[in-house]
């Protein structure tokens, strides 16, 4: 690997392995060189961590191999995890059994301590001497090392020479516990027993050393309390019984009161290092029953791990032949990248891996066929963005000029063509007329039979012949439905507005075929233009009526197609006549083209969406 292709890391790790070798070498400044091994070690993890990303990421790049890894996140990683469990477990029950069997033992002398101290209490020691066997007698149940004070009525100590000295009247009366005394600069361990009764104060105590501790549960092991920083001399730990019969700890918690204030306590933790042999043959009663229960369980675990190695080779086994059909699909996936359509990859067996090869093969030549479709579909896109330019040619450029009358007019398609419809056309210098018009649908035979009907009324209307007192709108649109309706499919129909206007006389004379009806706003007050027939090309004999309407200065006449009033919002209400009524009537001073603009604008915002419900076209007539 050369320098330029080792990372930032790297390089930084080796540098600073330079550097240290140098500092080393010169044997001055040894905390510059104490700071540079500090870095160089830091260093050194990052780079191990990224060289181990890198080749993991490397060594499962194979299908075969992430199986593999994947087979031992799944079976081996909890199988391990389960027998650390198990071991922790066994080490927490045979550490807890073990302080238990301890803790019992204790508790049960204490108790027997305290019988003794209640019977000497009771005991009106006339004869200290048979007293004193009767107490020994006794004793064997509790502790070897047990001494007693009695004072009150009869004074007794137990042996003559003992130190017990009398027991501080902060402490109640009937009293067993584990006690602590401060003797020779140190804390020592004691099992007290106190009574008061019949004026006799007995106290009755034994020190705790770890060889009585031990001596507690025989052959259990060796029982201390660390704090006291005092060990048994000789351990009493048996012998290991078998390879898995390790040794092990357990430990209980204490609060141990001291002798001279019972309020004030000590922690101590209760610590015993035994064997599982040994406390399973305390539980078990005998240590053929432990050794029995402990090869059961080295056996079950034996068979497990027998059974996980002969579940990893089926998994391996499995996933060769995993790995070999995925690596056919990868060959396959290549051929096909190339552009090779017609490879076919061999299919094995009847299970889902050949399944999935023959689906593969049938993808693939789907996949011929759909480039193909592809292919026709970018030429009929082609054509349509064609279609769309032409259209849009379709629609006047130019607003015939007038003295008294503004016209504006614009298409906003939902598609790429649309099968709204307006034109302005000039009949002579004092008359023009102008239209508007919805064809039902959208799309390409929608915008074919707007272009029908623009051609129609072109064709119609043609050029100098004079002023619009010479042309009937309602015998225009007569002739218009009749066209359409001949040479178009009985489906196609429109919706059709169309109006001549005279400059001289400025009159508006229209005939409304079905369409929206248009909106004349004139001096705050709004005239629907209502219709005067049914739809152009749906029937071939319709009745058409025209009216005049006369433009005062300041009129506006607004005409749209439902694309303006019918979008619904997120609820499904629609923009509506009465918004769009308002709308006007707020911008009735403004530019036409701000009319329209702010008209799109609001329904727009009205439906929340960036695409278009329907073809919106709005045309605007001014009386100026």
């Amino acid at each position: 690997m050369t320098w330029r292709a080792l990372g930032r890391f790297e390089k930084a790790f080796l540098l600073l392995m330079l550097l240290y070798a140098i500092l080393a070498f010169i044997g001055r400044t040894p905390f510059l060189q104490s700071l540079v091994g500090l870095l160089t070690f830091l260093s050194g993890l990052v780079v191990l961590f990224i060289l181990a990303r890198r080749g993991m990421r490397k060594a499962i790049w194979r299908l075969r191999n992430r199986l593999i890894a994947a087979y031992l996140f799944i079976a081996v990683v909890p199988i391990v995890l389960i027998l650390t469990l198990v071991g922790i477990g066994t080490w927490l029950v045979i550490g807890e059994v073990a302080t238990y069997l301890v803790n019992a033992e204790l508790r049960h002398r204490q108790i027997d301590m305290q019988r003794l101290a209640g019977a000497l209490a009771h005991d009106p020691l006339r004869d200290a001497h048979a007293a004193l066997d009767r107490f020994a007698m006794m004793a064997r149940s509790a502790f070897p090392n047990v001494e007693f004070l009695i004072s009150g009525a009869n004074d007794l100590r137990y042996p003559p020479n003992n130190q017990i000295t009398p027991l501080p009247d902060t402490w109640k009366p009937h009293a067993s516990d584990l006690v602590l005394k401060h003797e020779n600069g140190a804390d020592r361990l004691y099992a007290m027993a106190h009574t008061v009764e019949n004026g006799q104060n007995v106290t009755v105590m034994a020190q705790l050393t770890p060889e009585v501790l031990g001596d507690l549960v025989p052959e259990l092991g060796d029982v201390a309390f660390p704090e006291l920083q005092v060990r048994p001399r000789v351990s009493h730990v048996p012998p290991r019984n078998g390879a898995l019969d390790f040794t092990l700890s357990g430990f209980y918690r204490l609060e141990v009161p001291f002798w001279r204030s019972p309020q004030e306590h000590r922690a101590l933790t209760l610590l015993v290092d035994t064997r599982a042999s040994a406390v399973l043959g305390k539980v078990f009663q005998t240590l053929d029953w432990a050794e029995l229960w402990l090869t059961l369980f080295v056996v079950v675990s034996i068979i497990f791990l027998i059974v996980e190695l002969v579940s990893l080779v089926a998994g391996v086994q499995l996933s060769r032949s995993i790995t070999g059909a995925v690596h056919e699909l990868y060959e396959g996936t290549q051929r096909v990248k190339d552009g090779d359509f017609t490879y076919s990859i061999p299919v094995k067996g009847s299970d889902q891996l050949a399944e999935l090869a023959k689906s593969f093969n049938t993808m693939t030549g789907n996949l011929g066929r759909l480039i193909v479709v592809a292919k026709e579909k970018e030429r009929l896109e082609s054509e349509l963005t064609i279609a769309r330019e032409v259209q849009q040619q379709l629609f006047p450029k130019d607003v015939p000029f007038t003295k008294t009358l503004e016209l504006k007019g614009v298409c906003s398609p939902a598609r790429m063509v649309s099968g709204d419809y307006y034109d302005f056309m000039a009949i002579s210098e004092h008359a023009l007329a102008f239209a508007i018009g919805d064809v039902a649908g959208k799309g390409i035979s929608a915008a074919l039979l707007m272009a029908t009907i623009q051609s129609t009324m072109r064709t119609q209307l043609g050029t100098g012949n004079g002023g619009a007192k010479h042309y009937s709108t309602a015998q225009l649109v007569s002739i218009l439905n009749r066209q359409l309706y001949a040479n178009t499919s009985p489906e196609k129909y429109a919706t059709f507005y169309f109006a001549l206007y005279e400059d001289s006389t400025h009159s508006l004379t229209y005939t409304n075929a079905g369409h929206l009806s248009p909106m004349l706003f004139r001096g705050g007050q709004v005239q629907m233009l209502e219709s005067t027939g049914t739809v152009v090309g749906a029937f071939p004999i319709a009745r058409y009526d025209e009216r005049t309407v006369p433009l005062e200065h300041g009129d506006l006449l607004v005409a749209y197609t439902d694309g303006i009033v019918e979008p619904e919002n997120a609820y499904g209400e629609m923009f509506g006549e009465e918004r769009l009524k308002d709308l006007v009537v707020r911008f009735a001073g403004a530019d036409s083209s701000e009319i329209i603009a702010r008209t799109m604008e609001a329904v727009n915002q009205w439906t929340g969406s960036l695409e278009l419900q329907d073809d919106m076209t709005m045309v605007v007539a001014r009386r100026i």
